[in-house]
């Protein structure tokens, strides 16, 4: 395992794992989500009118003219893709393999894996990974956002992929409302012993005609800031074991739409900001495994 950051990045296990790097072309499945009232921070985005072959199309031609020999995954990532039946998923998977995809990757809910489904998964014929949508593990939060489910459902979900040896990448937000740095430490070190292959740490996006963005104007609620972002996301990566691949830092909200944070519309900067900070501290993903720090 080889770390070219003071984290285990999702280039490195690309490269540890496949000998090179993995693109994604994310493709619109056309699915819906079983959460009604959606997720306070939620957008209502319409569905894409191509098919997946027509999607896949234009996204090999883009990706090809950054490398023509990449290995593309087939990213699934758009809504809940196991909220359907077991055929329609079935279909799916086939649907990537016969695109010629070298992986797949299944954005989904926990609420929506059940044993069916999980083999579905677990027989597909390319690397595949389960994305699941946590966010947080504490219930007073999903009460809030609206979740729409708890951290049990959550944990039956999981252990049906986990038992079937799927991969599993699970997504986080920090800066969730009345969420404080030691929830957020706690959400990162209890998945870290759950034995999670991946995680996606995103910051809290208000986005235009969301719920949230109701909260913000009425200063019910108020983005985490640039600088405290940093700092627990740098708490995070300290209490995640070091296998544990960190395939996202930071969320790419539509800059159309976003409302706040200002300061997640620059990438680069907050990435970097969370390098400094490693190097500045002299710390290491993995280095507090197993317990929260005092300091």
């Amino acid at each position: 395992m080889k770390m070219t950051k003071r984290y285990y990045s999702l280039f490195d296990y690309n490269n540890d794992k496949f000998g090179g790097r993995v693109y994604k072309a994310t493709l619109d499945a056309g699915f819906s989500c079983p959460n009604e009232p959606k997720c306070i921070y939620c957008l209502q985005t319409p569905k894409c009118r191509l098919s997946i072959e027509e999607q896949w199309k234009a996204e090999k031609q883009r990706i090809s003219r950054k490398d023509p020999n990449a290995k593309i995954c087939a990213y699934f990532g758009i809504r809940t893709n196991t909220f359907c039946d077991a055929e329609k998923l079935e279909r799916l998977i086939e649907t990537a393999v016969n695109l010629g995809a070298f992986s797949v990757s299944i954005a989904t809910r926990a609420d929506c894996i059940d044993e069916e489904k999980a083999d579905i998964l677990a027989g597909c014929k390319l690397p595949l990974t389960a994305e699941l949508g946590l966010q947080t593990i504490h219930d007073e939060t999903a009460e809030l956002i609206c979740r729409g489910h708890s951290y049990e459902d959550f944990l039956r979900g999981f252990r049906m992929l986990k038992q079937r040896n799927i991969r599993v990448c699970v997504h986080i937000i920090n800066g969730l409302p009345n969420e404080d740095k030691q929830m957020m430490t706690e959400t990162a070190k209890t998945l870290g012993k759950l034995g999670i292959d991946g995680i996606k740490i995103h910051s809290c996006h208000v986005m235009k005609n969301t719920r949230l963005e109701e909260m913000y104007n009425s200063g019910v609620y108020v983005p985490i800031s640039f600088e405290d972002y940093i700092d627990v996301v740098v708490k995070q990566l300290e209490v995640l074991p070091k296998e544990t691949v960190i395939e996202r830092l930071t969320g790419d909200g539509d800059k159309r739409l976003l409302v706040a944070p200002n300061w997640s519309r620059d990438k680069i900067a907050v990435l970097g900001g969370i390098d400094k900070k490693m190097a500045q501290l002299d710390v290491y993903q993995g280095q507090y495994f197993g317990y929260i720090p005092t300091n």
